[in-house]
């Protein structure tokens, strides 16, 4: 097994986070405290979920837009929790010592009151929708909350994470359709498709932070598996990826332009891949903020595209 370096990196803070935005308004500070640009990355997939179900139900524009609050409030509750219960990790890592709670740009009764009022949106949300949405709210809502805690006890949390990102295809196909797909495998598929694509990416988010979470006994693929091993453990679930996306589309009964979208997105996370090297983190921003915001916009559009013609 490959290992990290045990030496504690020195403590002095990083520039500004990528997607983050300048400003000290209360909003900004929201918006950074829970990194609202990354909403880019999933929204398109809980979509994809409502476009698939389009072809059994008919869909209205209030549902879309209640599968749209229900993910952002979600998300939003998700990523407040993680802040706040890696408030203590984050203060003492340089990548992230700039974050809001770190700074006190924010108190902890305010990120307290958001993530609270966004875990009832969503189940306000999900209720409004249908009984099935509003009977699975609490049991998504725990999942993902969990991940926060998971680095301290599982070597893969990057799997939990796309396990509680794959939650929104689904989640957008019964808020449509109020039951699971037939086949049942076409969610499934989906699921695994989003999950995999999503664990691998965090394990490249993962990668710079390998001697910090070494140091404070917290857990990833990449001190697990060491840093060229995680990089091939990313590669090897981005190539079930794409296979599961195109059965999942088989499945739902889409058509050419959608596996035009499948091939833009394996020529996507290919350059992804050919960004990030081991020993080579220099371009690690360009491959997960960018290059993953563009793949899950070009599936879904795609796929748009695919329906309507």
């Amino acid at each position: 097994m490959n290992t990290v370096p045990s030496a504690r990196p020195p403590a002095r803070p990083s520039a500004r986070e990528a997607q983050t935005y300048a400003g000290e308004s209360l909003l900004v500070r929201y918006v950074n405290f829970v990194k609202l640009a990354h909403t880019l990355f999933a929204l398109p997939f809980a979509l994809l979920g409502v476009l698939a179900a389009s072809r059994v139900t008919p869909v209205t524009w209030r549902t879309i837009g209640l599968v749209v609050v229900a993910f952002s409030s979600a998300r939003w509750a998700a990523m407040g929790f993680n802040r706040i219960a890696d408030r203590e990790f984050d203060a003492r890592n340089p990548r992230t010592m700039n974050r809001e709670l770190p700074q006190r740009r924010l108190t902890l009764t305010q990120a307290w009151v958001s993530v609270t009022i966004a875990a009832v949106l969503f189940v306000l949300s999900a209720a409004l929708l249908n009984p099935v949405c509003l009977a699975l709210s609490p049991i998504a809502l725990g999942w993902i909350l969990l991940y926060s805690l998971s680095k301290r006890f599982t070597w893969w949390p990057h799997l939990w994470l796309g396990i509680s990102l794959a939650i929104a295809p689904v989640g957008g196909y019964l808020a449509v359709t109020g039951q699971w797909s037939d086949p049942a495998w076409v969610l499934i598929a989906i699921t695994i498709g989003v999950a995999t694509w999503v664990a691998g990416f965090d394990i490249f988010y993962a990668l710079p932070d390998a001697a910090f979470d070494s140091n404070e006994g917290l857990r990833s693929a990449v001190v697990r598996l060491g840093e060229r091993r995680a990089i091939a453990l990313a590669k090897l679930l981005h190539g079930v990826t794409i296979p599961a996306l195109a059965l999942f589309g088989y499945g739902a009964g889409f058509g050419l332009w959608y596996y035009v979208g499948l091939i833009v997105a394996t020529a996507i996370l290919a350059y992804e891949h050919q960004l990030v090297r081991a020993g080579d983190l220099s371009r690690l921003d360009a491959a997960f903020f960018t290059m993953n915001g563009v793949m899950s916009v070009a599936v879904f559009g795609f796929a748009l595209l695919d329906r309507m013609v």
